[in-house]
């Protein structure tokens, strides 16, 4: 009863800090912005653009904008074009939107730029003679992939203190983040993973269950700092959901058992004439594996998001505001910061749903996967 008693105080001060980082963060994210909105008179603002490159992948990292100027963090290029590779910042697209260089096989010139429209809007390609694009084999490090660095190694930090913790205070209470931990994964084990799936195998699916909880958590924390390094929409990302799918996908249908693929074959409990001539059910259950980890997906996909967007839209009213009116902007930004905060406050709420939904749909399907059959 003591130890959740201190759980409690423990998670209390931590939702107290988050309620004033979200504060803080979202003041300043839009009250430097006001003065912008203010000097840049001649100029829209265009809430859409804004938003958008928010939730959009990038070759740079933008972090405010001043008097007209762009402050930005320049990541590397690293694309590879008939078996050479070729690196270079960024930064060449901003000071000429085409970045010329020399072919290493033929020594002809290459031009490389990012068209602003098309199927390969901004995305780097190669702009031959004739006016054609030519998409290369792209591996450079965008925003989502620097912030995916960051992230790993603020994870793997804190499991390295809580491990220390733990070898240090033996069999002690635990205390601070050690205490935080040891509630998140020994929920994650007792209320989902030995609920779902079978017992004698739930050790199994264990591990990436508490560290895709970790990883979508987490990730979905951090994304909701607007300040460099943070603020990034990994988990807002279809590309990021869709691995984190399809290793559930594949761990699914790869450990799955005998008892599981004749369940797809013969599903038991249906009617025989919805399994011949016609084989419906069998097709059905074929095509919901697939299904599957689409949804999971798609749906941490669209509700980390729309919380982006959300968020964006109040703090992007400031702006809109302030163009009619500088003191109404003013008196919009307090408007807007309550609002803000608020929806912040829930986006917290919601990255640990999320985290909790995808960790239990995945644990349902190994269960599935993994069930025996029981005579009777």
């Amino acid at each position: 009863m003591q130890i959740v008693i201190l759980e409690g105080q423990f998670l209390m001060k931590i939702w107290k800090y988050i309620i004033s980082l979200s504060f803080l963060t979202c003041l300043l994210f839009s009250v430097p912005n006001i003065a912008i909105a203010e000097n840049q008179t001649e100029s829209e603002f265009k809430a859409g653009e804004v938003i958008i490159e928010h939730i959009l992948d990038s070759y740079e990292w933008h972090i405010f904008t001043w008097k007209g100027h762009h402050v930005s963090v320049y990541l590397p290029c690293i694309v590879f074009n008939e078996g050479k590779c070729y690196t270079f910042s960024s930064k060449v697209f901003h000071e000429d939107e085409l970045y010329k260089t020399v072919n290493k096989t033929n020594s002809e010139e290459l031009v490389f730029t990012i068209p602003h429209e098309g199927n390969h809007k901004g995305k780097i390609v190669i702009l031959n003679a004739d006016g054609t694009m030519k998409r290369p084999f792209d591996i450079s490090i965008t925003k989502n992939v620097m912030a995916l660095f960051i992230s790993c190694t603020i994870i793997i930090v804190l499991f390295y203190l809580v491990t220390k913790a733990y070898k240090k205070r033996g069999e002690k209470e635990p205390k601070g983040l050690q205490s935080l931990f040891e509630w998140l994964i020994v929920y994650v084990r007792d209320d989902i993973a030995r609920k779902a799936i079978n017992e004698k195998k739930v050790d199994r699916y264990l591990p990436y269950l508490v560290t895709v909880f970790f990883f979508i958590f987490i990730n979905n924390l951090l994304g909701l700092i607007p300040i460099f390094p943070f603020g990034a929409n990994i988990t807002g990302n279809i590309a990021a959901t869709a691995v984190l799918a399809l290793f559930t996908f594949f761990i699914t249908n790869l450990f799955g058992n005998k008892e599981y693929y004749k369940d797809i074959v013969n599903t038991p409990g249906v009617p025989w004439f919805l399994k011949f001539p016609l084989p419906l059910m069998p097709v059905i259950e074929t095509f919901g594996c697939f299904t599957k980890p689409c949804v999971l997906a798609i749906r941490l996909f669209a509700n980390i998001t729309a919380g982006h967007i959300v968020v964006l839209g109040f703090i992007s009213s400031i702006f809109i505001v302030a163009q009619i009116s500088v003191a109404g902007g003013v008196g919009m930004s307090l408007f807007s910061l309550i609002l803000a905060i608020l929806v912040d406050c829930i986006e917290i709420l919601v990255a640990y749903i999320q985290a909790y939904v995808f960790t239990l749909l995945s644990a349902l399907y190994f269960g599935m996967a993994s069930k025996e059959h029981h005579h009777s």
